[in-house]
């Protein structure tokens, strides 16, 4: 089980580094992440001991969770793909509480934003945009928060959460 959580680990930095600096994460690194969990699961070391039926049901979960948010145009197809591969390193049952966990995380992050160029524009004065004349909301050269490495950070805390308790008893 430490192995898999490694690996995991490690596709989660990759994830969050890429979805940080670049505002994308690769279609490769979504596959590598996938096909770990699902090696991981038929090899009965995942770190929630999924089968390779949950990690499938939890994969087709993810997918189906967050794939009408890219259809309306408002998250990216990389956001759908993390969460699927998610949901097949978590299972289902975990993804309604790493989805909060991962959504409050960019509401505060949005507002951290949003006071950055309150502060920058003054007290009375309208909003200002970020150094270089980006949008207040742009980070690089697009706008958004990076919301799959919300993802793999909230899913992080799901796992050594259950770590955590998993080993109190």
């Amino acid at each position: 089980m430490l192995l898999s959580s490694a690996v995991f680990t490690v596709w989660a930095v990759f994830v969050a580094w890429f979805d940080c600096r670049v505002r994308r994460v690769p279609n490769a690194l979504a596959a590598v992440g996938a096909v770990a969990a699902f090696v991981c699961a038929a090899m009965h070391v995942a770190p929630l001991q999924l089968t390779p039926a949950s990690a499938a049901f939890g994969a087709l979960a993810g997918f189906v969770a967050l794939l009408p948010f890219f259809v309306l145009g408002v998250m990216g197809a990389a956001d759908v793909k993390v969460f699927a591969v998610v949901g097949a390193w978590c299972g289902a049952t975990a993804l309604l509480g790493v989805w909060v966990i991962a959504s409050i995380a960019s509401a505060l992050h949005v507002v951290a934003l949003l006071a950055h160029a309150r502060m920058r524009s003054g007290a009375g004065s309208r909003w200002v945009p970020w150094p270089g004349g980006q949008p207040t909301f742009a980070i690089g050269a697009r706008r958004a928060t990076p919301y799959a490495a919300l993802l793999v950070g909230a899913a992080s805390l799901h796992l050594l959460g259950r770590a955590l308790t998993g080993a109190m008893h």
